[in-house]
């Protein structure tokens, strides 16, 4: 994945993520993530999805990962693609 948007619910919960998955930190939130910018209910994971389309194409990369977590300890993960010119 070149961009992951995490949905920071918690800063502890993307440390987590990130140390069990192995993910590279030069990749996730790369223009902060909630605690920074906020998290409004119902709108977090259209705000996810627009701050990893604009990345995507601002760095000219290919793929982005976005996540979520949802009440009830349920979770929701999509990904993305750019197509090259």
């Amino acid at each position: 994945m070149d961009i992951i948007e995490i949905n920071e619910a918690f800063a502890a919960q993307v440390i987590a993520c990130d140390r069990e998955l192995g993910m590279d930190p030069e990749k996730v939130n790369v223009n902060g993530g909630a605690i920074a910018h906020g998290h409004p209910l119902g709108a977090t994971g259209a705000i996810l999805t627009t701050k990893a389309v604009y990345e995507l194409e601002r760095s000219n990369s290919r793929y982005a990962l976005i996540t979520a977590c949802i009440g009830g300890g349920q979770g929701i993960a999509m990904i993305i693609e750019r197509e090259k010119e």
